[in-house]
């Protein structure tokens, strides 16, 4: 079981000029899993953080992508930029779900910088899209093995809400079937 209360969750590169280059999770998927967690966060006030990379005329997120100020970064990590860091680290919420594209790059090295900054980490992995399937393995494999949990939009919710038959349970398990 989480405490949503020590939750936050990072959503990574989910533009429309990127998320078309996964070849392991559909857009839809993808789409349907980030509104899943999005949907969790404003029902139990989990914070949320949103980084892109720059692109011409500016990142243009997916609209499942919650409402947040997005932090342009140009690393692969968003513990390559000090004020992404300091917005999660300023957070102090020692779990941090990552989800976004392309899960070989910004995915693994925020997850194992999180890692590494004693943060626990859960991935979402049903909100990540990959370059191909065996090195997106590789890099689940790598952050598994580094200490992260993966896992996905439907477990967190039953991780973070415990009786579904609550008022905020009943909302969660909506969340969840409604994508």
């Amino acid at each position: 079981m989480l405490d949503p209360s020590a939750v936050q969750i990072h959503f990574a590169d989910l533009q429309e000029e990127i998320i078309g280059s996964s070849a392991t999770n559909p857009r839809e998927a993808i789409g349907r899993a980030v509104r899943v967690l999005a949907r969790l966060a404003g029902l139990l006030d989990i914070p949320v953080t949103v980084s892109a990379v720059p692109m011409p005329g500016g990142p243009r997120l997916i609209a499942e992508v919650p409402e947040a100020p997005v932090a342009l970064r140009t690393g692969p990590s968003a513990w390559d930029d000090p004020a992404i860091q300091a917005a999660i680290t300023g957070l102090r919420r020692p779990v941090l779900v990552v989800c976004g594209v392309v899960t070989e790059m910004v995915i693994l090295h925020t997850a194992l910088d999180a890692l590494a900054a004693g943060c626990t980490v859960h991935v979402a992995v049903d909100a990540c899209g990959g370059l191909s399937a065996r090195t997106e393995q590789v890099a689940f494999s790598r952050m598994e093995a580094a200490g992260a949990q993966l896992t996905s939009a439907a477990s967190l919710a039953g991780d973070l809400v415990r009786d579904f038959a609550s008022p905020v349970g009943q909302q969660a398990l909506g969340a969840v079937f409604s994508g």
